[in-house]
């Protein structure tokens, strides 16, 4: 992951409410409700707890966010983050450990790639079927 220069900090204990509007990257540690919107990244950190709708280029998530969630590039989400709300993004990656409810959407060239625990799984194929073991007695 190759995060950008973070140039503004709403750090832990904080509280806003409203819209947010910026260029370059911002991460957010404390409580944020509203709506974000940036060409930038998005950083939501461990610690904090976003209510909003979202529109960003790129968009990592390890905290709490309720709302719906637009990335032109991609969308990241760290264990322990726990995201309700759906998802629209060429390129998402899920950890485990982490918690998803909603939609997603990959939207794009047809060259979307999404990444769950590590394995990659191209749209439209299937993954191979689960090997099964047998143990012998």
């Amino acid at each position: 992951m190759n995060t950008p220069e973070i140039t503004t900090i709403l750090g832990k204990g904080s509280a806003f409410d409203g819209k947010l509007t910026f260029e370059g990257a911002v991460r957010i540690d404390g409580e944020f409700s509203g709506e974000i919107r940036t060409q930038g990244t998005l950083i939501v950190g461990e610690t904090a707890e976003v209510k909003a709708q979202i529109a960003a280029a790129r968009i990592v998530i390890e905290g709490v966010v309720r709302g719906d969630i637009s990335a032109s590039e991609s969308i990241e989400i760290h264990a322990p983050a726990r995201v309700y709300g759906n998802l629209s993004t060429p390129a998402l990656e899920i950890q485990r450990g982490s918690v998803f409810e909603g939609n997603s959407q990959m939207d794009g060239s047809g060259q979307n790639v999404a990444t769950t625990n590590g394995q990659r799984k191209r749209e439209g194929k299937q993954a191979p079927p689960a090997e099964t073991v047998v143990p012998t007695t």
